[in-house]
C-alpha cells in the first residue's frame, strides 16, 4: 500500500487530450522525465493508485500529454480530469549539490528554530507563487514559513527534521 508521506505532488490532471485516453498534464515538477520511475501516482477514493506511463510528451515547460496503461479512452480518462498528481520520493534523484528536485520532498519533516524548538510539521507546500512556501502544522494553528536555503541549518533525512534560522518576527506574521 502506497502512504501519503512516501510521495511528492508533482502536478495535476487536466482534461482529456482526443479519444485514446491521452490527458493533459500540468507539472510543477519534471522528475518523471528524469528519473527511472515509469508511473505516476492518483489518490482515487482515498487509495492511492500507481498508474504506469505508455507514453508522454511535452506540450510546453509546465504540460505535457500522457498515456498511462489501461486508459484508452476519452470517458475512462475524463474520470482522472483535474486530480492531483504524485510521484514516489524515493525514486527522485539529487542534483550535483545534493538538493532535490522538489520543495515537497520536505513533506512530513518536523521544523525546529536555531535554538531547537519544534515549530511543527509540513504539512504541504504551497508552490502556486514564486517563492514556495512550507504550510507547517503546529499543533494549534497552521503556520507560513518559506521554503528557502538560506534559512535551513541543516536537515536529517533519517530522523526527518530540519533547523531552520528563522528570521526576526517571522512567525509572528502568522498571529
Amino acid at each position: 500500500m502506497i502512504h501519503r508521506d512516501e510521495l511528492i505532488q508533482i502536478g495535476q490532471f487536466n482534461k482529456p487530450h482526443g479519444i485514446r485516453g491521452e490527458l493533459s498534464f500540468t507539472f510543477s515538477d519534471d522528475s518523471f522525465d528524469d528519473n527511472e520511475c515509469a508511473f505516476l501516482v492518483c489518490e482515487l477514493d482515498g487509495i492511492f493508485i500507481p498508474f504506469r506511463i505508455e507514453t508522454y510528451r511535452f506540450k510546453s515547460d509546465s504540460t505535457a500529454f500522457v498515456k498511462l496503461k489501461g486508459i484508452d479512452s476519452e470517458k475512462q480518462a475524463k474520470k482522472l480530469s483535474n486530480y492531483p498528481v504524485y510521484f514516489p520520493k524515493q525514486h527522485l534523484k539529487s542534483t550535483s549539490s545534493g538538493d532535490f528536485y522538489s520543495w515537497d520532498y520536505f513533506t512530513g519533516y518536523t521544523l525546529f528554530d536555531q535554538d531547537n524548538h519544534r515549530i511543527g510539521t509540513i504539512a504541504a507546500v504551497d508552490d502556486s507563487t514564486i517563492n514556495a512556501l512550507f504550510i507547517v502544522d503546529s499543533g494549534s494553528e497552521e503556520i507560513l514559513i518559506p521554503a528557502s536555503e538560506e534559512i535551513i541549518i541543516q536537515f536529517d533525512e533519517e530522523q526527518k527534521t530540519i533547523v531552520l534560522e528563522i528570521p526576526e518576527g517571522l512567525l509572528d506574521l502568522n498571529a
